[in-house]
């Protein structure tokens, strides 16, 4: 990824990054707030190497000395702050910003800072930076990128431009997986179709290697669950642990699957299906459940995955949903 052009989506945002590099009315501070795999880094990476390209236009070059050193990760100007704890401390700031702010750009006009994951700053971390905020050097831009803008500080939100990233159509995901990284068709569908809108999420499950495990497992269970015994229930359990590591993906597996289910049951069109190939067990399914019954399934699951964030047993969390989805199943849901 070396070009604006390259990127799908955020047309607006790309604009105004054009915009400010080329005429070089470029703000001190940017909030890049999106979702995970929404393109934060992507974006943040190309207006850096926009600003410091030696050609100066509305893209990076990426022939000039300043863009292959920045596409390497060695360019002097360009710092991406780290941490190695859950969250980011005042040290951090203070060592990786505080400390050398003040320097001034070895080789370029600007001096850009990355803040991936912002929003794990402490109180005491944006304190820290808002000192640099509140008086910055000319040359200095910093970039936060965050989940949750709503995490920091007032005083840090008031002096930073705010950019916000949107969802993109699953069409144009689906398109890009399929033109540029040759993924299958039906595979490009599936991975566009629970994405979220978010492309980085989508090439992330694109390039699962249990990809294919895993969604033969899901089909499997939903399209049997209804029959199966109890002690057939808790076999499936184990079989999913195996995949703990991928199991936000076999979640959303289950996610889509309900989502055609409820979609064909409003609309009876199989074109918007994702599951085509399984569009007669899709049609079973609609025909059983009630409205009700796929909205429960579908907290069921966000219950689910918030639970195994918070660490609670994984198999009885999964004995719990499955029975959720069994009983829908049946139409008793």
């Amino acid at each position: 990824m070396s070009s604006f052009k390259d990127v799908i989506g955020h047309e607006d945002l790309i604009e105004y990054m054009q915009k400010a590099a080329s005429l070089r009315q470029v703000s001190h501070a940017y909030i890049l707030n999106g979702e995970r795999g929404s393109g934060k880094r992507m974006l943040a990476k190309l207006f850096a190497m926009t600003l410091l390209c030696e050609e100066g236009g509305e893209n990076p070059c990426n022939h000039c000395h300043a863009c292959k050193q920045l596409e390497s990760g060695n360019h002097p100007d360009f710092i991406t702050v780290t941490h190695e704890k859950a969250s980011i401390g005042v040290d951090e700031i203070r060592e990786q910003i505080g400390g050398t702010v003040q320097i001034r750009p070895y080789q370029s006009q600007f001096k850009i800072y990355v803040i991936p994951q912002a929003d794990l700053m402490t109180v005491q971390a944006q304190n820290a930076l808002l000192k640099t905020l509140e008086e910055p050097p000319s040359y200095v831009v910093i970039m936060l990128l965050t989940e949750n803008a709503d995490a920091l500080l007032p005083t840090v939100l008031s002096r930073c431009v705010t950019l916000r990233l949107t969802f993109i159509k699953e069409v144009l995901i689906k398109k890009y997986l399929m033109e540029s990284l040759d993924v299958p068709e039906r595979k490009a569908e599936i991975c566009a179709a629970f994405s979220g809108g978010k492309i980085g999420r989508a090439i992330a499950l694109s390039g699962t290697e249990e990809f294919d495990d895993i969604l033969k497992e899901a089909i499997e269970i939903l399209t049997s669950l209804k029959d199966m015994e109890l002690y057939e229930l808790s076999a499936a359990v184990k079989r999913v642990s195996e995949y703990k590591l991928a199991i936000n993906d076999f979640m959303d597996f289950l996610a889509v699957w309900y989502r055609d289910v409820l979609l064909y049951k409003a609309t009876k069109e199989i074109g918007r299906v994702v599951f085509k190939d399984q569009i007669n067990s899709i049609k079973e399914q609609a025909k059983l459940s009630s409205y009700v019954g796929i909205q429960n399934v579908l907290e069921a699951l966000k219950k689910a995955k918030d639970r195994l964030k918070a660490n609670v047993n994984f198999d009885l969390t999964m004995e719990l949903l499955f029975l959720t989805m069994k009983e829908n199943a049946k139409g008793e849901a």
